[in-house]
């Protein structure tokens, strides 16, 4: 099992970043009327690209304020309600959806965004 794990692990460094994509989630957390936006990206070739990509979006979707909260390299999710957000990221998409709901804390929350590599 020791044998296994160690060979994965080499494996995965011996790979050369570029074979890795990156997402990213940024979010306008300015409290109004309106649910907070959000921008999510997916399949980039960097974190910095993600994050890029995700406040453009953010930006794009209305967001005045928009600041990425966060990059991940397997699975991401936005839950948003009027006055709350929250984020998640995880191995799979059901985990990513389970820490956004928590993070989002209230029972309005809804996922907008749920996403993976």
């Amino acid at each position: 099992m020791k044998k296994t794990l160690f060979l994965a692990l080499l494996m995965t460094l011996a790979l050369p970043s570029s074979v890795f994509a990156y997402g990213a989630i940024a979010i306008d957390n300015q409290y109004g009327d309106d649910d907070p936006a959000y921008g999510f990206s997916i399949g980039e070739d960097s974190k910095e690209r993600a994050q890029r990509h995700a406040v453009k979006y953010c930006r794009e979707y209305g967001g005045t304020n928009c600041k990425a909260v966060v990059w991940f390299e397997t699975c991401g999710a936005v839950a948003v309600s009027k006055k709350y957000y929250g984020y998640g990221y995880g191995r799979n998409k059901q985990k990513a959806i389970d820490d956004a709901m928590e993070m989002c804390g209230h029972k309005r929350c809804q996922i907008v965004a749920a996403e993976c590599e």
